[in-house]
């Protein structure tokens, strides 16, 4: 499964070869739900990448929103990095007068935590990074729909809670940020020619298990160096308590392996749209789905180099 992936760095370059326009609706609705609670703790999860666009070109009430996080999440890290390595110091003292499990552990763990926010302080304080595009399940992310014929760039969260369903539907299914090709017409069957996307990445992340049995984050990027469309389903949820805000959310479609991605040790590879086929597959006939089938069929197939993720 493809269990996170990196936006193109370049989407807004992107958007603008394609004439695609902004669901501005969708961005206000992911940060402003908590409208009149405490909007400082509940913070939405989306990637730096999409909210240094924001405080640059706005619009201005979310780039005031997103400073006042900033504020508040940079003093809540530097107390926290403080305090971690205050931890660390003493546990270092107790080590030398006397090696406990408890001592060892402690500066293993305040290490990590220091590095952690450090990283995640640098980045709030403007230092850039491939992580500020990464999307994990969970976490919003700009997706290409159609709207009206259209194309439109709508933020959406990686992980499809189909439309009528409970909220509770994530923790029952929480694979649902993935959609199987093979179930298209069965699980997927009320979004499969109807609601079509684009998720435009550099890379998708795998777990694969390596030779001494242990898990590893493998990072795939066509040799090509083009940005891939991975194609998508998306869902348009709301709550008909009106207790939960409204939600976009999608997954990505996934296939059987590319032969590289099958010898790197991982059984499903995403579908990368050929750009002829993208306004085909944004305004779907649900009439026919053969048609739509065979967009997939025709997918790219660029060779998949990897790595090891840090």
């Amino acid at each position: 499964m493809c269990y996170s992936a990196q936006v193109h760095s370049e989407f807004k370059k992107f958007v603008r070869a394609t004439g695609s326009g902004m669901d501005l609706e969708s961005y206000v609705r992911v940060f402003w739900w908590e409208q009149g609670k405490d909007p400082l703790r509940k913070r939405p999860k989306v990637p730096r990448g999409v909210e240094r666009d924001i405080l640059a070109h706005g619009p201005p009430v979310l780039a005031d929103l997103i400073r006042r996080w900033d504020t508040w999440e940079i003093d809540q890290l530097t107390r926290e990095i403080f305090a971690q390595r205050r931890r660390v110091a003493d546990a270092e003292r107790a080590l030398q007068a006397k090696a406990t499990r408890k001592a060892a552990e402690d500066v293993r763990i305040g290490s990590n935590k220091v590095a952690a926010a450090q990283r995640r302080l640098d980045s709030l304080k403007g230092q850039a990074s491939d992580q500020d595009w990464r999307i994990y399940p969970g976490v919003y992310a700009p997706v290409i729909v159609a709207e009206g014929g259209q194309p439109v760039v709508r933020l959406m969260r990686y992980q499809c809670r189909p439309e009528g369903k409970p909220a509770l539907y994530d923790r029952k299914f929480p694979g649902t940020y993935n959609a199987r090709r093979d179930n298209l017409e069965g699980f997927w069957r009320g979004q499969f020619g109807r609601h079509h996307g684009l998720l435009v990445a550099d890379v998708f992340f795998e777990n694969v298990e390596g030779p001494d049995g242990k898990n590893r984050v493998l990072a795939f990027t066509p040799r090509t160096g083009e940005p891939m469309l991975i194609a998508c389903l998306w869902s348009h949820w709301s709550d008909p308590q009106g207790g939960e805000p409204e939600l976009y959310s999608f997954a990505a479609i996934t296939d059987d392996p590319e032969p590289e991605v099958a010898a790197a040790g991982h059984d499903r590879t995403v579908i990368n749209i050929r750009p002829e086929h993208v306004e085909a597959w944004l305004n779907p006939d649900s009439g026919k789905l053969s048609d739509l089938q065979a967009i997939l069929d025709d997918k790219r197939h660029p060779y998949y180099e990897h790595r090891e993720a840090a």
